[in-house]
């Protein structure tokens, strides 16, 4: 698994710079605390939505391997279930 400074390291390298703002009124650079802050929040995200993703592949494969183990296809163990 990815570390958050990893994941913070690959985010400032795929936004060297953040910008605030729209179209009308123009865009404003974020400062250097504003932006280390934006970075680890989504590094933050990031992490939590990859572990999550981790989580249910693990939760799948255990499933799988279960159903290997009986025998049974999941459609069989859902009419077991009903």
């Amino acid at each position: 698994m990815i570390t958050k400074q990893e994941m913070i390291n690959q985010l400032k390298l795929e936004f060297p710079t953040l910008r605030v703002g729209n179209d009308d009124d123009g865009y404003v650079n974020l400062n250097i605390e504003e932006y280390e802050a934006t970075i680890a929040q989504w590094a933050d995200a990031k992490l939590e939505r990859l572990a999550r993703e981790a989580e249910a592949q693990a939760r799948a494969e255990a499933k799988a391997a279960l159903l290997i183990q009986l025998g049974i296809t999941e459609e069989q163990a859902k009419l077991l279930l009903s």
